[in-house]
């Protein structure tokens, strides 16, 4: 299966790189056998989330209850938050950076329902990018606090929103 830090893909036997194979269902896929030609996407992050949780061994991965997250951005985002303290609710886009392999089909842990990824709110994901409606308490220079937020301390935050969701 490997050769000198390389891969053989399950699905079209191709030799690959280890840093372009994803683990699914246990097995190597090689990216172009599930992005075909498609270039990958560069994004960089704007500041980071701080909170008590941190990611553990359980289905959705998250332990320590925190109501309440810090998004710490990074001072070049100030020019951006012109009037967002005039906000209540924001969209936070962020990088799942402590995904585990992904298993195409599994057992939701808010139902016990059988379900593929894309039924789920799991973190394991073959784009580990994560979405959610938050409620805005109140910016700090260019720190926001927010509640409802479901990421992990140190989870790199990639965009926000104004959001539609008002509650």
């Amino acid at each position: 299966m490997t050769h000198a830090g390389r891969l053989r893909c399950s699905e079209c036997a191709n030799l690959c790189p280890g840093d372009s194979v994803v683990l699914i269902d246990g097995s190597p896929v090689c990216r172009r056998c599930l992005s075909g030609d498609l270039p990958p996407v560069e994004i960089y992050p704007i500041g980071f989330v701080r909170n008590a949780q941190e990611r553990d061994a359980s289905a959705f991965g998250i332990r320590g209850h925190s109501t309440v997250s810090r998004i710490e951005l990074l001072a070049s985002q100030r020019r951006f938050m012109y009037k967002l303290d005039e906000e209540t609710h924001l969209t936070i886009v962020y990088c799942l950076h402590k995904a585990r392999p992904v298993r195409s089909r599994f057992k939701r842990g808010l139902d016990g329902k059988e379900v593929g990824v894309f039924a789920s709110r799991t973190p394991d994901r073959l784009s580990p990018i994560g979405l959610q409606d938050v409620r805005l308490v109140r910016v700090e220079d260019t720190a926001l606090i927010v509640e409802g937020l479901d990421a992990i301390d140190g989870t790199p935050v990639l965009d926000i929103k104004m959001s539609w969701s008002r509650g």
